[in-house]
């Protein structure tokens, strides 16, 4: 089992930054991969973000790559998501995520956490 608490989240402006946290606890093992995932209103869940336990590969949504950067810090068991430009059709909940393998879907991530709101007003 594993166990993801996200932090990080709030209201911002068009055009500004957040930077999302994620304490991870639990099976080691199932955290091979580490990701960002976000369901808007309405919208299924997708993809955001994912980096592996070296954190030497990264992989992006088309919609966020260049604004978005994700990292890990494992001796401390945490994840990070630097949001810069944000735009309001980046407004949704932004939930971590981990896999035991290779993971770049929603479907593909074993475990999640409950989310944090992220409001980007225009």
């Amino acid at each position: 089992q594993v166990q993801l608490v996200e932090s990080g989240g709030g209201l911002v402006q068009a055009g500004g930054s957040l930077r999302l946290s994620c304490a991870a606890s639990g099976r080691t093992l199932s955290m091979y991969s580490m990701g960002w995932l976000r369901q808007a209103p309405g919208k299924e869940r997708e993809f955001v973000a994912a980096i592996s336990w070296s954190g030497g590969r990264t992989y992006y949504a088309d919609s966020v790559k260049g604004r978005f950067t994700i990292s890990r810090d494992n001796a401390k068991n945490m994840v990070f998501l630097q949001m810069n430009a944000l735009k309001p059709e980046d407004t949704a909940v932004y939930a971590c995520a981990s896999s035991g393998k290779v993971a770049r879907t929603p479907a593909e991530f074993d475990y999640w956490g409950q989310g944090t709101q992220v409001t980007v007003s225009s």
